[in-house]
């Protein structure tokens, strides 16, 4: 059994993702809490709501404060969440004007979920550029072998002849539609959340907007009109594409090992797993990979709907659930990217035997 099967120590060489665990991993998140934390006084003061030089000692102090993770943890297991212990290490030993300016008005939400979003930007990066890398894999594949013949299957039974470039140009598609997805869903999830301790942006007097304007800015995402503490659907639509990311690359997945089985033979790819029990033996692991990382994220897209359900102003349960789903969620379809361009990039041959 394995906890975190990312990171385990050897089945993370199978599925994990070093890069990607990086970019969304908790010295990311850290990082980003401390990157709102940081602009927080900043736009405070852009909006004439404290004056530029205490916002300049407070980020130098906020920049400045050794954390202790394992206070973080003490709090957490106290409060639910980091950021109430985590603004006490930041107040701890400033001045008092300084204390007065970190974090009041915020509520832990904002901070949290507008450092998930830019962790998730990081991320989409990665993803554009793993998409870019097999589709431009996939149209060398082409180049080489899509004239050669080999037989349509509908159903798993025999059809008729097909050119290797109608099989490819099935698993291709797909992939510049994703793409164009993730520009157009992102539009409503790289945004900051600014909203107080309700939500109504009552702290700030009626400079919520000039405030979330300023903030937004400062951390290079769009702004929002109002909080969306409890309104979940963008990063479910999120959570949908990473979903459909996974399912296109598992179709490829399965059409690999179908395609590879003896008798059939209409790919070669180099390398190829090994039994314990028969050396004959050369397992299709990444395509294999392909289809698990397809089921798992299918699997966790619906418990993030269930996370949509938040009652009232905020929800514990349901932004407890939304913690534990997505991050998974990410690093599969990493995970699943990066065992697609392998795989493809080990191809030697496509078509029937003799082509």
């Amino acid at each position: 059994m394995s906890v975190d099967i990312f990171s385990h120590p050897w089945l993370g060489a199978l599925i994990g993702d070093d890069i990607l665990a990086q970019a969304i991993g908790a010295d990311a998140q850290l990082d980003a809490m401390l990157d709102v934390e940081a602009a927080y006084p900043k736009a405070l003061a852009q909006c004439n709501l404290c004056q530029k030089d205490l916002a300049d000692r407070a980020v130098h102090h906020i920049r400045s404060v050794p954390l202790s993770i394992d206070d973080l943890r003490i709090g957490t297991k106290r409060d639910g969440l980091a950021i109430p212990q985590l603004v006490r290490q930041l107040r701890a030993n400033a001045d008092a004007d300084v204390a007065a300016v970190i974090h009041t008005g915020l509520t832990s939400q904002d901070v949290m979920d507008t450092a998930l979003i830019l962790t998730l930007k990081a991320a989409n990066q990665l993803f554009r550029q793993r998409l870019e890398q097999l589709e431009q894999t996939l149209t060398d594949l082409d180049r080489r072998f899509g004239e050669n013949k080999m037989t349509g299957r509908t159903r798993m039974q025999l059809a008729h002849g097909i050119r290797v470039h109608d099989r490819l140009g099935i698993w291709q598609r797909p992939l510049v539609e994703h793409q164009c997805r993730l520009t157009e869903i992102e539009s409503r999830l790289l945004r900051i959340q600014l909203g107080g301790a309700v939500g109504d942006r009552a702290a700030w007097q009626g400079a919520g907007q000039n405030v979330a304007d300023a903030l937004a800015k400062l951390l290079d995402l769009a702004p929002a009109g109002t909080a969306w503490h409890s309104d979940r659907s963008a990063l479910v639509e999120y959570a949908g594409w990473l979903a459909l990311v996974t399912g296109s690359l598992g179709k490829i997945g399965q059409d690999i090992s179908l395609m590879a089985q003896q008798g059939i033979e209409e790919i070669s790819i180099a390398g190829g797993g090994s039994s314990s029990a028969m050396p004959h033996k050369q397992n299709p692991i990444g395509a294999e990979l392909l289809v698990a990382m397809a089921r798992f994220n299918a699997t966790l897209v619906a418990g993030m709907q269930h996370s949509m359900v938040h009652e009232q102003e905020r929800s514990g349960a349901a932004w407890t659930l939304e913690w534990m789903l997505l991050p998974q969620m990410v690093m599969a379809t990493g995970s699943a990217l990066n065992a697609a361009s392998d795989i493809c990039a080990r191809i030697t041959r496509i078509g029937d035997p003799e082509s």
